[in-house]
């Protein structure tokens, strides 16, 4: 890598990693930013996953720290999260590189809409373990599928889900959103390392700036 691919991953990865905590989207800069540097998709796809893993692992962290969490919630959920992200993984470790990008390209329109579109207003209550339903964790696998293919756009899944469906406040989304992503992108992580489609180097990179980002997550 050059001088200015380890600054341009800083600082996109740090850009990322806040914006990832905050919200939703972060992958929206650093997939392209892995291709743009000469990653082919699949590699880029898997690569961008070591960013996200020690991005997670600091904000959930952070969160704690703070007294934010849920952890039985969390535990309950991510289960068929990661279940529905190694099957993802595993499709995109295959899958034909025009075919990637067409999803690619159709991940960032669709995320870049829905995140423009004003949200409802919807009384949002405090989230415990009994008001889970087949329903949520069905949502749940494919949330987890989609993301372990690719990470583009999954925040807004997370928001999609977690708020409408369980009506819980977009505070209690992000917290929950991160303790949900550490598990399944994981699971995606050692997917592509199996396949040798991480570039441990350029991730660990990209990671810099993304945990630097996720450090102080806002309140």
């Amino acid at each position: 890598m050059t001088l200015l691919e380890i600054l341009a991953l800083l600082a996109l990865g740090g850009i990322a990693g806040f914006i990832n905590v905050l919200s939703a989207g972060g992958s929206m800069l650093t997939l392209p930013l892995l291709m743009f540097l000469g990653l082919p998709p699949q590699v880029a796809n898997g690569t961008n996953r070591v960013a996200i893993t020690l991005q997670s692992i600091t904000a959930v962290g952070s969160f704690h720290r703070m007294g934010h969490g849920n952890l039985m919630v969390s535990l309950r959920l991510a289960v068929p999260a990661v279940l529905g992200s190694l099957l993802g993984a595993w499709v995109a470790t295959w899958v034909p590189d025009a075919v990637f990008e067409v999803v690619l390209v159709s991940a960032m329109i669709g995320a870049s809409v829905f995140m423009l579109l004003p949200q409802p207003n919807l009384d949002t209550r405090p989230l415990t373990v009994d008001r889970l339903s087949p329903a949520i964790y069905l949502a749940m696998f494919f949330v987890g599928m989609y993301g372990g293919f690719i990470q583009v756009g999954v925040g807004v899944l997370f928001i999609v889900v977690l708020y409408h469906m369980l009506k819980i406040d977009l505070r209690q989304v992000n917290v929950l959103k991160v303790s949900i992503v550490l598990p399944f992108t994981f699971a995606a992580l050692v997917v592509f390392a199996i396949n040798d489609q991480v570039r441990w180097a350029v991730g660990l990179t990209l990671a810099l700036g993304n945990v630097t980002g996720a450090s102080s997550p806002p309140m």
